[in-house]
């Protein structure tokens, strides 16, 4: 076994906009594995929302990084698609909304020209089926791909090392990854806009 110093360090993150109904799907993704699962130290969860250039300084510190995403495969809408390493670039090309938003495709550049980018690249992908719903939940066949996308980053988790541990109990309000009313079950119940 690697001694803590040796462990990779692990970036576990999840992009979107949650005011645009599937494209929040990655950050539900990440807030969802947070209250479930227990990492080690070496492994940070992170609400990367639409931070842009701004998360560049995570990707820098990071030796691996999964990103969960709604991306348009051009699949069936809730199909999830995992994408590694020198493919994922491809992929991440997200639908801008608006001139001044950077999409996470620059993020990666932006790390590859410091010569800082993670070594292993992961991306867990959601076909939406809805990203023009402003205020809107995400669909049925996506909010169905949460738990399937967690299990897949648990088995990358577990490749890498740094197994995910279940929770005894999920995590109460005040240390989840999103307050003030912005997270999954108190936003979707009808605190979002309409």
């Amino acid at each position: 076994m690697l001694n803590p110093k040796d462990k990779k360090r692990i970036l576990v993150l999840g992009i979107g906009n949650i005011l645009w109904a599937d494209e929040g799907f990655g950050v539900r993704v990440v807030e969802e594995f947070h209250r479930r699962y227990a990492t080690d130290d070496n492994v940070t969860v992170l609400d990367g929302g639409t931070q842009g250039l701004y998360l560049v300084s995570f990707l820098e510190q990071s030796d691996c990084l999964i990103v969960f995403d709604a991306i348009d495969y051009g699949l069936l809408p809730g199909q999830l698609k995992l994408v590694r390493d020198d493919e994922v670039p491809k992929f991440t090309a997200a639908k801008k909304v608006s001139l001044h938003q950077t999409g996470f495709q620059e993020v990666l550049s932006a790390a590859d020209l410091l010569g800082r980018r993670p070594r292993e690249l992961a991306l867990i992908g959601c076909q939406p089926l809805d990203l023009e719903h402003w205020g809107g939940p995400l669909t049925t066949p996506v909010r169905l791909q949460i738990a399937p996308a967690i299990e897949l980053a648990c088995k990358l988790l577990a490749q890498w090392d740094s197994p995910a541990k279940p929770r005894t109990a999920p995590l109460p309000a005040s240390e989840r990854l999103l307050a003030n009313n912005i997270d999954h079950a108190n936003y979707e119940i009808g605190a979002r806009p309409i």
